[in-house]
């Protein structure tokens, strides 16, 4: 069986439902936790994907010139790699961010301020021609938490998302190698541990239950978007996704 790596970022913000999905795709999942000790290999060797998750850390340096995270300068080399060898690569929320990074975008504080709770985005002209992105309906339902944003693209990458307080939503590097600002690996639990106590929502006055409640609502409609994307990412990963055949067996939005 094909193995994508995993790495997991912040022991908040685990695979979840995402993980479900790419092991219904037929990848077996190898996650590696740098927030516990775990080491980066020095390339991707063996792997037919990776992906990045997300964290509370910022992808870009911290006011001492150190880095967001001491294996972040490691995990960058990485999807350098990923991108120059064409290894399938997801970056979701942080990992879209640290892709962006990695190619030389930019990650700031966003200055429009914090983006939480369940929204929509709309898909760019481009997102009609990509292997993942054509089959994501018009204005996809998404789950958005984070303070950061990508305030400029890698030079030559494909915007494919957008929404009109934050310009970066998704985008591609080369053709194997995606970044979605949103998240689609959270469940209502994930959200509810993320709500608890938090000084994000005490810093914006949402009603922390009030949020949870949005977020469990839409779960569903989140779901059906983007259980079908990451099984496409999956089947790109085993080589299947250009053999039309398969592509037919795959599933649409609603199937």
């Amino acid at each position: 069986m094909a193995t994508a790596l995993v790495i997991e970022n912040d022991p908040t913000d685990d695979l979840r439902r995402l993980g479900e999905w790419l092991t219904e795709g037929g990848l077996d999942l190898r996650v590696l936790r740098p927030h516990a000790g775990d080491a980066l290999p020095a390339d991707l060797a063996g792997y037919a994907a990776l992906v990045v998750l997300g964290g509370e850390q910022q992808a870009y340096p911290l006011p001492d010139g150190s880095p967001g995270a001491p294996w972040f300068p490691a995990l960058e080399g990485l999807l350098r790699k990923a991108v120059r060898y064409r290894v399938p690569t997801l970056g979701v929320c942080l990992g879209g961010q640290l892709l962006a990074t990695a190619h030389a975008g930019l990650v700031e504080r966003s200055p429009s301020g914090p983006e939480v709770g369940p929204g929509v985005v709309g898909k760019r002209d481009a997102a009609d021609a990509d292997p993942l992105f054509r089959y994501v309906p018009l204005i996809p339902d998404v789950l958005q938490w984070h303070t950061d944003e990508i305030t400029e693209l890698p030079r030559g990458a494909t915007l494919l998302a957008a929404s009109t307080r934050y310009p970066h939503q998704a985008f591609r590097l080369g053709d194997r190698a995606w970044g979605l600002q949103f998240h689609i690996e959270c469940d209502t639990a994930m959200i509810a541990d993320w709500a608890r106590d938090s000084d994000l929502l005490a810093e914006l006055g949402y009603d922390p239950e009030l949020v949870v409640a949005a977020c469990d609502r839409v779960m569903a409609d989140v779901e059906e978007v983007w259980q079908p994307f990451a099984i496409r990412f999956a089947a790109l990963a085993l080589g299947e996704l250009g053999d039309e055949s398969t592509r037919r067996s795959l599933p649409l939005l609603g199937q």
